[in-house]
């Protein structure tokens, strides 16, 4: 397993072992679909996200399904990707 691949595999790991099932679910599903697309900035970037305690990452994602952006500035981009798939797969019939 090369480094990429090992590092995917890694934040995976993380996203679906958060701490509580409300991030599990909501960032383990993005890591399966969107993480292998993304570029070596925004894994960069992703890894920040994963770097917060989810009871400040819970309210700042789930604020965007109303016009609120809470968080912080560097990790906007990301946290509005994140909150935009989990709408998305929660919205789908």
């Amino acid at each position: 397993m090369d480094e990429h691949e090992a590092r995917l595999k890694r934040l995976r790991m993380r996203s679906w072992r958060r701490g509580t099932k409300e991030m599990d679910l909501i960032l383990g599903p993005f890591a399966d679909s969107e993480l292998a697309g993304l570029g070596p900035e925004e894994l960069d970037l992703y890894e920040a996200v994963l770097a917060e305690n989810d009871q400040d990452l819970y309210p700042w994602i789930t604020a965007r399904l109303g016009d609120a952006r809470p968080g912080p500035a560097p990790l906007l981009p990301m946290l509005d990707r994140v909150a935009a798939f989990a709408h998305a797969r929660l919205t789908r019939k």
